[in-house]
């Protein structure tokens, strides 16, 4: 049961609430291709405020009373929110999600929503993406080729981690691989969040990896079969790849941030430190928007003034 139909059970959210909830997600699934993660969140999210603004206004919130709800209305649900113990940065996720559902809702209903879309999300400091040093990245891969005494093991940990440092890929669409792909050509089309495709060139050290791997492993490559295996033959999860960072982050005293996402946001760092142009690694990650690679210039930015900061005459005098 999810947690909309468990709220609308206990009398919570109206039918016409509900239901209005399950055609929104339906077609933020349909038309927006949004992930189950994303969709599970939205969910969530939207169900506890229609299930707040019943007991808080005292009555089953059908479409006609979702249409009145007041800016006093929005302050109630996000101070008791708040007081939950949620976070600025969870409650603005929650808050988007609540004004994606009303904006899609009021243009079906015909209402007018401003009470809900101008309140106003709290501020956060957004979170940068922590990039290892070159060399850190090199040595992460090669701790990794020593933690197992099983030789493939060895060489499949190798070939996820040159593909997430070397063509920054999310480790879901490395693990999402299949035997069709290999040997893996010059370029690869990955299907990214929201559906999104892009082509990714693969470098020769991505190649190599992971020919070393097909070699070495036991179990057959079959096209429709993931690419990386665990150990008994089945589909290798994130959860054994960050295990192994961790293995190796420790080893080699690197931080907690050290994490196979890390090596992702590596890849566009490193890029940048080259010189690559911004829009032409927005395309290799696959974001959406500009403004999500652009943070990788603020983590440059931030090296580049502490290095300023501390070498500079003025500063140093």
């Amino acid at each position: 049961m999810n947690r909309a139909q468990h709220a609308a059970d206990t009398g919570l959210i109206s039918p016409a609430a509900r239901n209005a909830l399950q055609t929104w997600l339906d077609q933020q699934r349909a038309l927006k291709g949004s992930a189950d993660n994303t969709l599970t969140a939205y969910q969530g999210d939207v169900a506890d405020f229609l299930a707040f603004m019943t007991v808080h206004k005292g009555d089953s919130q059908g479409l006609g009373a979702l249409a009145r709800i007041t800016i006093s209305d929005m302050r109630s649900w996000m101070a008791r929110t708040r007081g939950s113990d949620v976070g600025p940065r969870s409650m603005a996720r929650k808050l988007s999600a609540v004004k994606a559902f009303y904006r899609w809702l009021a243009e079906r209903e015909g209402f007018e929503p401003t009470a809900v879309l101008s309140t106003r999300s709290p501020k956060f400091q957004k979170k940068l993406p922590r990039p290892l040093a070159i060399d850190a990245a090199k040595a992460l891969i090669d701790c990794v080729e020593v933690q197992t005494d099983r030789p493939w093991v060895a060489a499949r940990d190798v070939a996820v981690l040159t593909l997430l440092w070397g063509c920054g890929l999310r480790i879901s669409e490395a693990l999402g691989l299949k035997g069709a792909d290999a040997p893996l050509p010059d370029v690869l089309r990955i299907v990214g969040k929201g559906g999104k495709e892009r082509v990714v060139p693969v470098l020769p050290a991505a190649r190599t990896a992971i020919d070393a791997y097909l070699r070495e492993c036991p179990h057959p490559q079959e096209p429709r079969e993931p690419l990386f295996r665990a150990i008994r033959g089945g589909g290798l999860g994130a959860r054994a790849i960050a295990q192994v960072m961790a293995n190796a982050r420790m080893q080699l005293g690197l931080p907690a941030t050290a994490t196979p996402h890390a090596m992702r946001h590596s890849f566009a760092t490193h890029l940048l430190d080259a010189g690559g142009d911004l829009r032409a690694i927005q395309e290799l990650l696959g974001h959406a928007s500009l403004s999500t690679t652009q943070a990788y210039t603020a983590v440059d930015t931030a090296r580049l003034m502490e290095v300023y900061n501390r070498a500079h005459p003025k500063a140093v005098g």
